[in-house]
């Protein structure tokens, strides 16, 4: 058997054509999940399956089926007829599609699996930029701003972009949720975001845990009185240790105990 390749990618369970990844690449409209994958399992994997089924409602009108979501994946995971290794552990998305071509046609489901992704650093810093991402509760294709300004962040010496709306008014990170502590309480800003699967995953181990968390509206001025901060997406949990040039404090109690919680948190079989 030979080494299972960099990238594979499958469209309704058969490898993928240049037509198929031609309209995704000229910017097609549709609608992602992203994932890392150990041993097969991935956390939070109800909350990807409700993801795609709400988007391609709202997108197409029509349903998706989580069963065969999860049977796709399994078999773009799966060794290939080539003699090609599969993965147990990878960085897996899942695009939902439809071309305008087609209207009316059954929308269709490209799996991308990639060799898995690195956790982040255990400290990060963000820039504050003037954005907030249109349709902010979809994650849709056509990313190109939170690309430009997660670009600029990191040109200017920072590792993640936090996008800040009309009067300084926080919502989420380019590719990441973000929280904040405040005693024993975590805080996530009340804007227009997506819900990312690792917050809502945290979010459920919180409350599990009797450890209360709200949704309110963060601004940039309120950063330097909060006890800590962090962000969560597919690949981990980070602290945030500077926010521009304010420093946040790394100590607090709840913060540990938010990266614990992370950590522990159960992973679903696909």
């Amino acid at each position: 058997m030979t080494v299972a390749p960099q990238l594979k990618l499958e469209v309704d369970g058969l490898a993928a054509t240049v037509d198929d990844l031609a309209y995704l690449a000229l910017g097609g409209y549709g609608h992602f999940t992203a994932m890392q994958v150990r041993d097969g399992r991935t956390p939070g994997l109800d909350f990807h399956l409700a993801r795609l089924d709400a988007a391609t409602r709202e997108f197409y009108g029509e349903p998706l089926d989580g069963e065969l979501v999860r049977e796709l994946i399994r078999h773009a995971l799966a060794p290939a007829a080539d003699g090609a290794a599969g993965r147990r552990d990878a960085s897996v998305r899942v695009h939902v599609f439809r071309p305008e071509d087609a209207p009316g046609a059954p929308v269709r489901v490209l799996v991308s699996v990639r060799p898995p992704g690195e956790a982040p650093a255990e400290v990060l810093s963000l820039r504050a930029v003037d954005y907030q991402r249109p349709v902010a509760h979809i994650k849709h294709s056509g990313g190109f701003a939170q690309t430009y300004y997660r670009q600029v962040a990191v040109d200017e010496g920072f590792d993640e972009a936090l996008l800040v709306g009309q009067g300084g008014v926080i919502a989420e990170g380019s590719i990441t949720n973000v929280g904040f502590v405040e005693g024993d309480t975590v805080v996530w800003p009340d804007a227009p975001v997506l819900q990312g699967i690792a917050m809502q995953v945290l979010a459920r181990e919180l409350a599990a845990a009797g450890v209360e968390s709200k949704r309110r509206p963060v601004f940039l001025s309120d950063v330097a009185s909060f006890d800590g901060a962090f962000l969560t997406n597919s690949r981990g949990f980070a602290a945030v240790g500077r926010i521009d040039t304010v420093h946040l404090p790394l100590d607090a109690p709840l913060l540990a105990t938010a990266r614990r919680l992370h950590g522990e948190a159960p992973w679903n079989e696909i």
